[in-house]
Formats: structure tokens, C-alpha cells, sequence
């Protein structure tokens, strides 16, 4: 049976569980591991729970990595009997210091998208294979989390790699709010579809209770570690919505109005995370490291945008 209560990778502290790579359980063999607990947070969204081969561990990935899924999904087809292979890639949102189980936090596209309909259909106890390639290595905490101001422009599922990403920064003791000159200042631009299904929401607003002098929505207008700003596309279709806060996409004018400026050089970095048409239109395509879109209209060099 799935389960109801929130889990504790959306409700706990953050939590600074660093391993530097090279570490993980799964390597670049898939291994199969069962499913234990699937919980619904949204009406499109769940957290799984799957078990590690070797139980008595922690999963051991680096920060913001990412492993790979693979799993016997149904195909297009209309008469939807045959199964394929197929492989996406995921960040858990869960750290090393959960032992024997990792968290992955899904939102399901719809029949058409083959991977995220079989984990929200697939019984609990069934098993889906993972691994974990070098390639999928990203930027490492320490060398982010030193900077002074982290922007983060995230969209839709986007938000799990910036989720580990918070973990490094917030969790750590040694940075403070109280030594505002040193404390590393995040600026996340969040966009999503609507304000009911914004993936990971319960995290980032049960932080911004527990340390008020360290995290602050923006909404709220205080000063702050960490500002979120959410941006929603397709609030306007939902019935009787209260949304007073920013509706459209990410664009310049957004950008503009809540980025510090390049002339920051090395003090800043951007994070970009989100699907293909919000890359290339805010900083040019995933795999080519050049700037483009509107962050290189805006002057920013691709020394301080990290596209994942």
C-alpha cells in the first residue's frame, strides 16, 4: 500500500551529508532494487522509495548527481500490451544520511511518458534497475557553496538536483546568517504550471518556518539566505486561484528585475535546471557550454552558468 504521511526527505532539516564521488552503490553495472514506499504529495506527484543493494549503507552519490533508471515500460501502442526498455535520469532528493533507501521525488506526464507512468503504476515490491556513470557527476560542494550569490532558475522537476544543492549550503553550520559578509546568499527562480503542483513546495516553506533568520520567501519581503520566487505559467486556469505572486515564464524582464549582475565575476554563479525549450531560451542548449538566450544577452559568461 502507498503511503499518505509526507516523507522525511520533504519534511526534515537540511542536511550537509557530503561524499565525494567515485562512492556510490550503484557503478555502472544496473542493479536491480525493490520499491518500498510510494507517497503522494500532489494530485501529478509522488515520492518513491526504493531500497540499496547493500542496505546497512547510505546510497553515497555526490552532490546534485544524478543516477540512471531503467525499467520494462509500456509502449505507445494502442493495444499498450508490449513493454521496452527504458532509461531517464533522476536526483535523489533524500541524503546520504538516510541509510538503506534513497528518495526519488516524480511527477507523472501522462500516459505518453513511458517512465514516470510505470513507477506511479508499478506495485510496491517490484524492482527497477539503476546505475551511476561518471558522466553524471555534476559541479561539487564545497566549490559552489563558497560563492557569494547562488541563482538558481529551475523548472518543474528541475528542482531535485537545486534540492541537494540547498542541502550542501543551508546544512552547513559553519555559514551562517549572523556573518552576512561570508554567508552564501541563494536566488531561486522556480517556475512552474500552478501553484497547486509545485514540486517540493513543502520543503522550501517548512525551512522558511524553522529558520526564519536564515531562510525568507521572497513573497514575504524580507531580507535574506535564501529568496524563492515562483513563477507560474498556467495559474490562470485554475478555478477560483488567490496567486498574487509572478505568473508567465522566466524571462528577461524576470531576470532583470531579481538577478544580481554579471559584473559580480566569480562571486556568483548561476544554476540552470529545467526542460530543453526553458534551456535554450534562458541560456542556450544543455550540452553546449557557450551562453546564449537571454543570460547571454544579459552580459553572463558561461564561467558563471552551470547548465544541468
Amino acid at each position: 500500500m502507498s503511503s499518505s504521511s509526507e516523507p522525511s526527505s520533504l519534511t526534515g532539516k537540511p542536511t550537509k551529508a557530503l561524499v565525494p564521488p567515485g562512492q556510490c552503490q550503484f557503478t555502472d553495472t544496473f542493479v536491480a532494487v525493490p520499491l518500498l514506499e510510494r507517497t503522494k504529495v500532489s494530485e501529478t506527484t509522488s515520492v518513491f522509495r526504493f531500497g540499496l543493494p547493500d542496505t546497512s549503507k547510505p546510497l553515497n552519490l555526490s552532490t546534485c548527481a544524478c543516477i540512471l533508471a531503467k525499467a520494462h515500460c509500456k509502449t505507445p501502442d494502442e493495444d499498450d500490451t508490449t513493454t521496452e526498455d527504458v532509461v531517464r535520469p533522476y536526483t535523489p532528493i533524500s541524503t546520504n544520511a538516510m541509510v538503506g533507501c534513497f528518495d526519488l521525488l516524480v511527477k507523472n506526464y501522462g500516459e505518453k511518458a513511458r517512465m514516470s507512468r510505470h513507477l506511479h503504476e508499478m506495485p510496491l515490491g517490484e524492482t527497477v534497475e539503476f546505475k551511476h556513470i561518471d558522466f553524471n557527476v555534476k559541479i561539487q560542494a564545497p566549490l559552489f557553496s563558497q560563492k557569494k550569490t547562488i541563482v538558481m532558475l529551475v523548472g518543474g522537476t528541475g528542482i531535485t538536483p537545486m534540492i541537494q544543492a540547498l542541502h550542501a549550503i543551508l546544512g552547513d553550520d559553519t555559514d551562517t546568517a549572523t556573518a552576512t559578509d561570508t554567508a552564501t546568499q541563494v536566488i531561486m527562480l522556480y517556475g512552474s504550471q500552478n501553484s497547486k503542483d509545485i514540486l517540493g513546495r513543502q520543503m522550501v516553506d517548512k525551512w522558511a518556518a524553522e529558520y526564519p533568520d536564515r531562510l525568507k520567501v521572497l513573497a514575504a519581503e524580507y531580507p535574506d539566505r535564501l529568496k524563492v520566487v515562483h513563477v507560474l505559467s498556467c495559474e490562470h486556469t485554475v478555478e477560483d486561484s488567490t496567486w498574487t505572486g509572478e505568473t508567465g515564464f522566466i524571462d528577461r524582464e524576470k531576470c532583470e528585475r531579481y538577478l544580481p549582475p554579471p559584473s559580480m565575476g566569480d562571486d556568483l554563479i548561476i544554476f540552470m535546471c529545467g526542460p530543453p525549450p526553458m534551456n535554450n531560451a534562458l541560456c542556450g542548449p544543455r550540452d553546449v557550454k557557450e551562453v546564449t538566450g537571454v543570460l547571454g544577452e544579459m552580459g553572463y559568461s558561461s564561467e558563471q552558468v552551470f547548465k544541468f
